[in-house]
């Protein structure tokens, strides 16, 4: 009994790796192309007309709504069709439109789209009439039946110089002609931050009241990986609301907030963000953090949907020969994991650092993350701190796993009177559970103390299948070899005969070199233990391996890496406790007697 409960375990545990990875992890299929219109219909980009709630119009519920323009056939004609100031920094390459003075245009220098050092760099931000418009926006919204010109996207903004840097802000101003001057300071720092101070001037003889705001818009549903672990869209932090993460789809599906426009609202909020995510770059506006503002997602009912995320601020009101100002941040570019805990401290932004899908298990994750940063420090390579930390987690649960081992040698050492047992109550399986239990008992050992081990590693396991997916330090991260990509599959392949073959085989039909060490490592590890009489148990224990191998062909390769090597660590350790244990190590013998028969099965029969 105790034998078929350790096999069922064994089962159920292999088939919720399995399983478990098919539906959490695998990627579906790639979505059709996400920006083709239904039936023909032209899209907004298409037809320059204008979503409800424009910057410059009093909107339904406060805040604006993306505008629209016509399309371009290019993202480089898109920004020939606005003058523009040139943003260059040390990270950033891109610019800033005077037509609506949009912060459309941005290109993250320090990445790139592979491994390869001379393909394009990252395009993040892309203006209206680009095939894939993605911006920032800012502004003011006038008070309900004001009729206040205010900046809209055809605002043509007067720049102070040409060029925005480090060093050198970019002021831009707008005179509406009714007695209000506007001005735009805009900052950026030497990695990802913007800062855009907005400001107003009254010189007319009546009090003006407007609503500051600021968002991110992202037309069409951009094509996701798909990951059940991984946020990518809409998302913030809202107060004591905490984490916000709308999905597209669920965004699209939410009920009608107000005409046309579905999403949800948070108002009175203090503290938080709200942004745009992929899994490795993010944009995000970061209002006063010291101030209420009201925080939202949506997205318009237009052929093509246009996502939003925005914030509105409260009132102000400025008197006549008085000027008033906001202030609002803007995270444009890679989410790394030190800059985002830098700009979380120093500028005091509520859980920013949330802007990485740490997920449930982020107390296990942040730790892990941190432990292989700092061993990288040392050795400058990802995958040498992987293999690392695989001994210092085994040296932390060296005193379990030695009990643990130490235990199925006890159980190898009694199997004798396991099978004097089951011989003297053939029949009743009662009694040989009750006689087994209390050998057990008497000789001290736990019957299933053999599979903490693996428990043991399974937390660990899906900690850095998390590390690896979510982490911009990990994307393109070497180890030594054909691998330069601890975050992507073994791009070699068995069944091309690792690139002999010009043939792209099928996803399950990945087999690289690593999986396949990995198999062979899962192999001896268990022809350490004697093979069970059961040909099911036989059959079953035989197969795992092979199963396993192909199931991780298509893992990251670092994950695989730290498998196979705590496989070998584990044959080590095992090998080492079963000889001081006094118990026979049955590797070579299982390894021998599987030989013997594959040439015994061979010979011809008389």
């Amino acid at each position: 009994m105790t034998d078929n409960r350790n096999l069922i375990f064994a089962i159920a545990l292999s088939m919720a790796v399995l399983l478990g990875w098919q539906y959490f992890f695998a990627p579906p299929p790639p979505p059709p192309p996400s920006h083709q219109p239904p039936n023909g219909q032209q899209t907004t980009a298409q037809t320059g007309q204008q979503p409800p709630g424009a910057p410059g119009q009093p909107a339904p519920g406060g805040l604006p709504q993306a505008p629209g323009m016509p399309a371009a056939e290019s993202r480089e004609a898109a920004l020939k069709r606005s003058p523009r100031v040139v943003i260059d920094t040390p990270r950033i390459a891109g610019s800033v439109a005077l037509q609506g003075a949009r912060i459309d245009d941005v290109s993250l220098k320090a990445f790139r789209e592979t491994v390869d050092p001379k393909s394009p760099i990252i395009v993040l931000l892309s203006p209206v009439g680009a095939p894939e418009p993605y911006y920032a926006d800012f502004g003011w919204i006038a008070a309900a039946g004001a009729n206040t010109a205010l900046p809209s996207a055809t605002t043509e903004w007067k720049p102070a110089s040409d060029r925005l840097t480090v060093d050198k802000p970019l002021t831009l101003t707008w005179d509406n002609g009714q007695g209000l001057v506007f001005t735009r300071v805009i900052s950026v720092d030497d990695n990802a931050m913007f800062t855009v101070k907005q400001s107003v001037s009254n010189t007319g003889g009546q009090p003006v009241t407007l609503y500051p705001f600021a968002l991110v818009a992202r037309w069409g549903k951009p094509a996701t990986l798909g990951y059940f672990v991984l946020h990518e869209g809409p998302l913030g932090v809202l107060g004591a609301e905490g984490l916000q993460e709308p999905t597209y789809d669920k965004l699209l599906k939410d009920p009608i907030l107000y005409g046309n426009v579905k999403g949800r609202a948070f108002s009175n909020t203090v503290g938080g963000w709200v942004g745009i995510t992929d899994k490795y770059w993010a944009t995000a506006v970061v209002p006063d953090q010291d101030k209420p503002f009201e925080g939202r997602f949506t997205v318009t009912s237009t052929p093509t949907p246009i996502f939003q995320t925005d914030v509105r601020a409260d009132a102000v009101t400025v008197a006549p020969g008085a000027t008033a100002s906001a202030q609002t941040r803007l995270f444009a570019g890679a989410k790394e994991v030190d800059a985002l805990n830098r700009y979380q401290e120093t500028l005091g932004i509520l859980k920013f650092d949330l802007l990485i899908d740490w997920g449930w298990f982020h107390f296990i994750t942040k730790p892990l993350f941190r432990l292989l940063d700092l061993i990288f420090r040392f050795t400058g390579n990802f995958g040498v701190a992987i293999l690392l930390v695989t001994v210092l987690v085994k040296l932390v649960f060296f005193p379990l796993a030695n009990r643990s081992y130490a235990s199925m040698a006890k159980m190898k050492a009694v199997q004798p009177e396991i099978m004097a047992i089951r011989e003297r109550y053939t029949g009743d399986s009662v009694k040989q559970q009750q006689a087994t239990m209390e050998l057990y008992k008497r000789e001290k050992i736990n019957p299933i103390a053999g599979c903490l081990p693996m428990l043991i590693q399974i937390p660990v396991f899906f900690a850095l299948y998390k590390v690896l997916l979510i982490t911009i330090e990990m994307r393109h991260a070497p180890f030594f070899g054909w691998i330069r990509d601890l975050a992507a599959p073994d791009p070699t392949n068995l069944f091309t005969l690792f690139g002999l073959i010009p043939w792209t085989p099928p996803t399950m039909l990945h087999l690289g070199i690593w999986p396949i060490i990995m198999g062979i490592t899962m192999f001896l590890q268990m022809k350490m233990n004697p093979e069970p009489p059961d040909p099911i148990q036989k059959a079953m224990f035989s197969w795992m391996p092979v199963i396993f191998t192909f199931t991780l062909g298509s893992f990251p390769a670092g994950l695989v890496i730290y498998w196979s090597w705590n496989n070998f660590l584990g044959v080590l350790q095992q090998y080492f406790i079963m000889r001081r244990q006094g118990v026979k190590v049955e590797l070579w013998d299982n390894l021998f007697g599987l030989f013997r028969r594959k040439a015994q099965a061979a010979k011809p029969t008389s």
